[in-house]
């Protein structure tokens, strides 16, 4: 459930009205009364001693939209024609589309794009493979992959269900970055097949980003196509989220003068996004992690639920061998890092931690703690919503980290890219910015991606990934 009123929740209700005076007051005060978010009202037309109107609501869940109608259809001399639930509206008939670059107006421009013409630009191709980068989208594109078995918080729903998320994503390649990213979701989740579909479809594409594959299967599927191919291959949930929270804690670091590696941190999912997280803080500099799943703290020995990724894990972090529930692994820690499930931790837990506690609470839609609860005992605190200061998300970062592969051809993805890009994240706030409710850049700062563009390329280039 939101606890507050949302645009993720918006409904457009039409409303048939008596043309008399008071009446938009009183519908005014039904929405009020219910607990909605008075947005846009349009006149569609008026009819005699009617008004025909679009009212636009924000609420807080589905049954609070229901809620909201209910309460309309309570006054006197108001009508409810329909209701619409803008999100869903969003996206009917899909949200992206291919365009073409150049018009096809007559015989000479379609001798030039395809017959005859085209055949001259597949044989240099095929004589210099590299030039398909040139010619052709190969060197603007990227592939989204997911099978859908881990989408968003929601768990295991199929292919089809995911590609929503494909499509959103994609969309987010383009708009930040100008990447033609195409959404491509299987109905296997054979390790085995997923790879073998993903390496046949190659070819055609500058990058992978591998979306909303569960753990542990990700991790294989992505270590044995970055053998096979040679171009970035980069598990977004994984990487993409570790990229960005490392982002906003080198920005707590400086808000808090306190160097990384004197952090004790707590990182709450031990699943493709944890491990990644724990991980890159590692190579940050960070030497104190504990990380935690249903289970309670992973740690060497552990005999309960561990598979062979968390038996690594285990080997690289808790070294004070911590044991016990999350509860136990948080006294005394400094960062509380959630990536797993909603309502897991109490404002008690978080008074439990050391002085000036900070809570990255980021399961979505609904976080570990609210920052209602949260507010009155953390430092800093943020989440994965965008209703909410401090909105750590993904979009941070993998515009420009694959607009920074592409513009260079790289044909891989390595640590000292990933920490690149988290640094150039965490200074598109200045000194004078930064302080506890803006640790972390708007997802709207056009300054981002290209910052971490830049900084991605160069970093390439440093470490060998670039063809140029």
């Amino acid at each position: 459930m939101s606890y507050v009123c949302s645009p993720s929740y918006s409904i457009t209700i039409r409303l048939e009205i008596e043309n008399r005076i008071g009446m938009f007051a009183m519908i005014a005060t039904a929405i009020s009364s219910a607990g909605g978010d008075l947005g846009s009202v349009d006149i569609v037309r008026v009819e005699k001693g009617k008004i025909i109107r679009d009212i636009t609501v924000n609420a807080r869940d589905e049954d609070h939209e229901k809620a909201i109608v209910k309460a309309i259809k309570t006054v006197d001399g108001v009508k409810v024609l329909r209701s619409m639930d803008r999100t869903f509206f969003s996206h009917e008939g899909g949200k992206i589309e291919i365009k073409n670059k150049l018009p096809v107006r007559d015989r000479n421009d379609l001798s030039k794009v395809y017959t005859p013409g085209v055949a001259r630009v597949c044989m240099d191709i095929h004589h210099h493979k590299e030039h398909a980068y040139r010619y052709t989208i190969k060197g603007n594109s990227v592939v989204i992959v997911s099978d859908g078995t881990a989408v968003l918080g929601l768990g295991d729903i199929g292919p089809e269900a995911a590609l929503p998320v494909m499509e959103g994503k994609a969309m987010i390649f383009k708009e930040f970055a100008g990447i033609d990213a195409f959404p491509i979701v299987l109905a296997t989740k054979d390790v085995d097949e997923i790879v073998n579909t993903v390496k046949n479809i190659a070819p055609a594409f500058g990058g992978i980003n591998l979306e909303d594959i569960s753990a542990p299967r990700c991790f294989a599927v992505e270590a044995r196509l970055r053998k096979m191919l040679d171009i970035p291959v980069f598990h977004d949930d994984q990487h993409g989220t570790a990229v960005v929270v490392l982002a906003a804690l080198i920005n707590v670091s400086r808000l808090l003068k306190r160097a990384l590696k004197k952090f004790k941190v707590v990182v709450v999912g031990a699943g493709a996004a944890g491990s990644a997280t724990a991980r890159i803080l590692l190579a940050s500099g960070v030497k104190d992690i504990i990380v935690c799943d249903k289970a309670g703290a992973v740690y060497q020995g552990r005999k309960q639920d561990m598979d062979p990724a968390k038996r690594n894990l285990a080997k690289v972090t808790n070294p004070r061998k911590v044991k016990g529930s999350i509860a136990d692994a948080m006294k005394g820690a400094d960062v509380f890092i959630g990536l797993s499930a909603p309502n897991i931790i109490t404002p008690d837990d978080i008074r439990r931690m050391s002085k000036d506690p900070v809570v990255f609470a980021l399961a979505n839609p609904d976080p570990e703690i609210a920052p209602e609860e949260a507010h009155a005992v953390v430092r800093v605190m943020a989440t994965g919503r965008s209703d909410y200061p401090n909105q750590i998300n993904n979009m941070l970062g993998f515009p420009g980290i694959f607009r920074g592969l592409l513009d260079v051809r790289a044909t891989g993805v390595n640590e000292a890219v990933k920490l690149a890009a988290a640094k150039a994240i965490a200074h598109t706030v200045g000194e004078e910015e930064l302080h506890e409710d803006y640790i972390i850049p708007s997802i709207f700062d056009r300054k981002v991606a290209a910052s971490v563009a830049a900084a991605v390329a160069e970093t390439a280039r440093k470490t060998g990934l670039a063809r140029h």
